[in-house]
């Protein structure tokens, strides 16, 4: 894994130009956001199920890279006065707390759009088919029916008279936090134009370990110190959230994540002893303390 994530991380840094001029800040604050650390769990994703395909590094490591750009933008975006204002993230100041507000908004937008620059240039991938699939997946699971439309249910239940039910719960994270971790485990076989019963094994490895994240991050929310999280504990009770922790209890959200976690790493028998790594993931997922 430490292998996947330098390779990440060398990858990141050679889409991120150095710029000398009025600009300068923006590229300083998306450099900042991104090389600020972060478990690199989506590129790892789209890296091991690249290799269950036998891709070639070089095939997996752009999208890998544009990833966790859209994942940076959505944090830079959410830590915001506007959404969740957050002063800290990963035990640094959060990019609108070193750069002020509207850089971080720029920031954002630019990894966001220099993701998609990746994913759709014909460098990353001479296949066109491919291409715009890989494209039209991340568009998705990044937009209004993934990642922003589960922000939005979020944000829609701070106001709503009735609170949210474990099935809102359920499909709010599926969104929020499951889609691009869906979209990671799929690029594998989009890149090795697959289709069938492998390509749908990961599908459900992923729902189940996206949930199955989500609900340890509500525990940790619940359980953990700003210190060892690098962020701010306990935001969820004191906003009154509905999460896994507060409709299931502690021990309930436990067992779930733990359910899901035995069931992912299920799915993946169709991949026989190709699928360690990504079954050793599933395990770091409900085993992680930050």
């Amino acid at each position: 894994m430490e292998r996947c994530v330098d390779e990440t991380i060398t990858t990141l840094e050679s889409y991120i130009a150095k710029s000398d001029s009025f600009d300068s800040q923006l590229y300083e604050a998306m450099r900042y956001s991104l090389m600020a650390g972060g478990k690199r769990l989506r590129p790892f994703l789209v890296i091991s199920s690249a290799e269950l395909f036998d891709i070639p590094r070089s095939k997996a490591l752009p999208i890998a890279a544009a990833i966790e750009m859209v994942h940076t933008y959505s944090l830079i975006h959410d830590d915001l006065p506007a959404m969740d204002n957050d002063d800290f993230r990963r035990g640094k100041p959060t990019c609108h707390k070193q750069f002020g507000e509207a850089i971080a908004i720029l920031a954002g937008d630019a990894l966001l759009t220099l993701a998609f620059q990746i994913v759709s240039c014909p460098k990353t991938n001479n296949n066109a088919a491919v291409r715009s699939e890989i494209t039209n997946e991340l568009a998705l699971a990044a937009g209004a029916a993934g990642m922003v439309g589960g922000q939005m249910i979020d944000i829609a239940a701070e106001t709503a008279i009735k609170p949210l039910s474990l099935n809102n719960v359920i499909e709010m994270q599926k969104r929020k936090t499951g889609a691009l971790i869906k979209f990671a485990c799929l690029a594998g076989p989009i890149l090795g134009a697959q289709k069938g019963i492998r390509r749908n094994a990961l599908a459900d490895y992923a729902e189940k370990i996206g949930l199955a994240f989500q609900i340890i991050d509500d525990l940790l929310d619940h359980e953990g110190d700003e210190k060892t999280m690098g962020k701010a504990a306990g935001k969820d009770a004191v906003a009154g959230k509905a999460t896994f922790v507060s409709l299931l209890g502690v021990q309930g959200a436990r067992q779930r994540a733990e359910k899901l976690v035995s069931e992912a790493k299920s799915s993946l028998k169709v991949f026989g002893e190709r699928s360690v790594l990504l079954k050793d993931v599933a395990q770091y997922i409900v085993d992680r303390e930050k």
